[in-house]
């Protein structure tokens, strides 16, 4: 097991990723529960919404990252931490550090979650390569008429 954070609201705050989890898996989603805390205190809790909204990127530390911002009306969650039930996905972390959430605590590991099929292992291992050896295609394509959309961003009044 990996390194037990000291604070003991560190482990209250994941019993709570958990338990929302079970819930999820009891009302027939996916096991999977975020808290995201700052400063002491939860500003957003979710559950993974896979199944019930249809949409793939509904996992519960997206959906924690955006209630916590909107929450607070910010787009940098500086300060901010993530207790999720499960080892975050690529996405999540991805959106973890876009989003500037500041430590990430999870419960159970890919290792864990593998004879589930709840493992995000191969998609780390994709994301490992270099984007022209990933098996999903990458490739830039911009018209030849097409400039200055950075540049016009950057001019904005």
């Amino acid at each position: 097991m990996n390194d037990r954070p000291a604070d003991p609201r560190h482990l209250e705050f994941m019993r709570e990723a958990i338990a929302l989890a079970r819930a999820n898996a009891a009302a027939g989603g996916r096991p999977f529960g975020a808290v995201l805390v700052r400063d002491g205190q939860a500003i957003a809790r979710a559950a993974n919404r896979i199944v019930e909204t249809g949409d793939p990127t509904a996992h519960a530390e997206l959906l924690a990252i955006r209630a916590a911002a909107h929450a607070l009306g910010l787009t940098r969650l500086t300060g901010c931490t993530i207790y999720a039930s499960g080892h975050p996905c690529p996405m999540c972390l991805a959106a973890m550090h876009l989003a500037g959430v500041e430590a990430a605590y999870y419960a159970y590991s890919n290792e864990d979650g593998e004879a589930f099929g709840l493992s995000t292992a191969a998609v780390y291992a994709q994301m490992a390569l270099p984007p022209a050896q990933q098996a999903l295609p990458l490739r830039q394509l911009r018209p030849h008429e097409e400039a200055g959309l950075y540049a016009q961003w950057a001019q904005r009044a």
